[in-house]
């Protein structure tokens, strides 16, 4: 780069203020965008995590193309060209203006939306979107050329940028969610895109202005082109893994709880707060602690989350995940700011690293749910970061072949041991005891990566292994909306003897099983059996619901379908195709078959599908729709509320399955109930006989009218509650949710 001899350096206070704040903004805008649209997306796809994931690709890969158009603009024009460019892509991104999804946005129901849902995320916000990601490193680009006595190290702007990153992440859960609806977050947010747009020109006023009389061409430098291709890819695997731990671990996180903006973003700002240590002037003190710790906090992790799951509270979990995910990504980013180049080669260090995060995002999103019918990418991922730790050894020689060695034993020897041993499950608590003393062992070899990653991974290995076989999977597979598994076990039927059945899970959750003898395969069974308040329901009404049309949102294994009659009609609504596969194919579940009549099927997000009904069709409509242990949020609202009484009768029933582990989804429809004047009872059902798959379940059913509850309430059949009543929050609606408010 050649500067010109009449340059003066300027010391002013106002230029780091104008060039932090406007990266300030930037960040800020872009970390809000991403959980706003996340959430403006999820009710059309059924509330499902990998809407998340979807979008997460979309941001890095329009990321790395702000990257690259910084880095192109600012190494081939001159700064005057450099600033017409961008004035003109910032006037066309304005026509994009106020941010919001396109009119008459349906996904697809017949394949999967992942391709439809970034092409709607590109017409609606990929212009805006755009023009932030180029922000940061453009403008700090422009910042060293402006000749202030700071312009020749520029990377503390970027202080101002993570800053903005991790007040935006964090205000917008627990201060922007909770107190202003998405309408007026989408207009804010688009006041906020205007006055960024106006310190950018600021920044260009001060840039042009500078420089007015003076030719600058950036040239390719020496250095950059001889950097060395190992550390190129060096720097790319290094980017890549956190970026796909970060996405495989919000989806662990986000399964059973509800896909929501609070858990997308306690990954990414832990993510996001790793850039912000290793590129302080303190990581040289921190990255060797956090090499040292890492393989502590590996133990428990490893013993917990894959040998032994025992049965432990979900917060203790989480934190299991977090604290393994953290040491990962802070050993990986520690590792790439130690490696930095010069700052004159800054746009091309960060083009890489955007690229790999990129590739890390497209590699959970598109290439593992093809190759893996399971979350395997997660714990693949945690074993390349520990390949990436200091001190591996890429070269072929003896050291490398000896730390291979045990890791290649301890899989030949499983492998044996599995295709060998015919009852292998009742070694089973030696083998636990096996691996997790395996696991110590590994902390011993924490000075050899190779060993200790290829160890590690070993154990995970033979632990998803031992667990696959105790489980019996028939099949699994899985697709856009999750892991769906039918599991064969074995119950002690009421002669005491053992008996086959099967279970259908998704995710780590129970969605229903079956019995598999003819005499018993009728019998609706876990949170639909006749003793409970599904059973209880349809006896109380068994009088007067001959003729009755029925809808229900959730199939599952199919269970509700045996309380099916003659003369009734019953549409059932599903949004993932793989379910209906699985609840109509025999050698797993036969209830469709023994039980339906007079059926219809509908694919797609129940409201989305309920919306096209005729008004007053339904005599009772069931919401039975889980995510794992989830509800999808957008099923909960005043307004889904509104639409499912729409669709009733008059003296139409409501019944809402509201079993969760996590939330107090009673308190969300307790507070519908009462705004809306809608009668409501509720059960929190126990087994009070020791009857096989008849688990513990709450149900609430709602009515316009409170003579339609009156038989239900009066029977003797369960114990039928009034809702209990809520003061200490708004009502749920599209416009605003509040998932910590009903955290149990």
């Amino acid at each position: 780069m050649r500067y010109p001899s009449e340059a003066k350096t300027d010391r002013s206070l106002s230029l780091i203020i104008l060039f932090a704040g406007t990266l300030f903004i930037s960040a800020s805008l872009m970390f809000v965008l991403q959980p706003l649209f996340g959430k403006i997306l999820l009710p059309l796809l059924g509330g499902s995590p990998a809407v998340w994931n979807t979008c997460m690709v979309f941001y890095q890969s329009i990321l790395f193309l702000g990257y690259l158009y910084a880095h192109t603009i600012s190494t081939r024009f001159r700064q005057h060209r450099q600033i017409q460019i961008h004035a003109a892509i910032i006037l066309i991104s304005v026509l994009a203006l106020p941010v919001a999804l396109p009119e008459n946005t349906v996904p697809p129901t017949d394949s999967n939306p992942t391709f439809w849902l970034l092409w709607t995320l590109f017409l609606a916000i990929g212009l805006p979107y755009f023009v932030v990601s180029t922000t940061a490193p453009l403008v700090q680009k422009w910042f060293a050329d402006v000749g202030h006595h700071t312009s020749h190290d520029p990377y503390y702007l970027y202080a101002a940028s993570n800053t903005g990153s991790l007040i935006a992440l964090l205000s917008y859960p627990f201060l922007l969610e909770p107190s202003i609806g998405l309408a007026n977050q989408k207009t804010y947010w688009s006041i906020g895109y205007l006055i960024l747009c106006l310190l950018i020109a600021g920044c260009a006023f001060v840039l042009w202005k500078t420089r007015q009389n003076t030719v600058i061409v950036q040239d390719s430098s020496p250095e950059e082109n001889n950097l060395s291709l190992y550390r190129k890819l060096r720097w790319m695997a290094l980017a890549f893994v956190p970026s796909s731990l970060l996405l495989g671990l919000t989806n662990f996180i986000s399964t059973d709880i509800a896909s929501v903006p609070l858990l997308w973003i306690i990954p990414l700002t832990l993510y996001l707060l790793s850039f912000v240590i290793v590129f302080s002037k303190w990581n040289d003190k921190i990255h060797p602690v956090m090499v040292k710790l890492q393989p502590i906090v590996l133990l428990p992790f490893i013993a917990y989350a894959f040998i032994n799951p025992a049965d432990l509270p979900y917060w203790a979990y989480l934190a299991l995940h977090l604290l393994a995910f953290f040491f990962a990504v802070m050993v990986c980013h520690g590792e790439l700011a130690k490696d930095r180049p010069h700052t004159q080669y800054l746009t091309t260090f960060y083009l890489i690293m955007s690229f790999a995060g990129m590739l890390g995002g497209m590699f959970n999103t598109f290439v593992a749910p093809f190759i893996f019918n399971g979350i395997y990418e997660y714990p693949i991922m945690i074993v390349a970061a520990l390949l990436l730790r200091p001190g591996a050894v890429v070269s072929l020689n003896k050291g490398l072949l000896q730390q291979i060695m045990a890791p290649a034993l301890l899989i030949i020897s499983g492998l044996i041991l599995y295709k060998s041993v015919n009852d292998l499950l009742q070694y089973f608590d030696v083998i636990v005891i096996s691996l997790i003393a395996l696991t110590f062992l590994t902390y011993l070899l924490r000075g050899r990566p190779v060993a200790f990653a290829l160890l590690t991974g070993a154990i995970i290995f033979l632990s998803l292994g031992l667990h696959g076989l105790s489980s019996h999977t028939l099949y699994q597979e899985r697709t856009f909306f999750g892991v769906l598994a039918v599991r064969e076990s074995v119950l002690t039927n009421e002669q005491n003897q053992p008996e086959k059945y099967h279970e259908l899970f998704h995710g780590t959750t129970k969605h229903g099983a079956q019995r598999l003898a003819a005499n018993l395969a009728k019998i609706p069974l876990t949170y639909y059996s006749r003793p409970g308040p599904m059973g209880q329901l349809f006896k109380e009404f068994d009088n007067n619901n001959q003729n009755w049309t029925i809808g229900i949102v959730g199939l599952g294994a199919g269970a509700l379908a045996c309380y099916a009659k003659d003369q009734q009609n019953w549409t059932l609504y599903e949004i993932d195709p793989l379910v209906v596969d699985i609840a109509s194919n025999p050698e797993y579940f036969s209830y469709l078959k023994l039980c339906s009549r007079n059926t219809t099927m509908r694919i797609g997000d129940a409201r989305l599908s309920l919306e096209k009904e005729p008004d007053q069709k339904f005599d009772l409509l069931v919401l039975d729709a889980f995510s794992s242990d989830s509800v999808p949020t957008h099923l909960l609202t005043e307004e889904a509320l509104e639409l499912y009484f729409k669709k009733l009768k008059p003296n139409g029933l409501l019944a809402f399955h509201i079993t969760n582990r996590h939330l107090l989804l009673k308190k969300v429809l307790s507070i519908h109930a009462e705004h809306l004047h809608f009668s409501s009872l509720i059960q929190e059902f126990k087994p009070q006989q020791d009857i096989p798959l008849v688990v513990a379940t709450d149900w609430v059913v709602m009515a316009k009218n409170p003579d339609t509850l009156a038989p239900l309430n009066l029977s003797r059949l369960g114990n039928w509650e009034k809702m209990p009543l809520y003061f200490d929050m708004k009502p749920w609606t599209d416009d605003f949710t509040n998932i910590v408010s009903i955290w149990k």
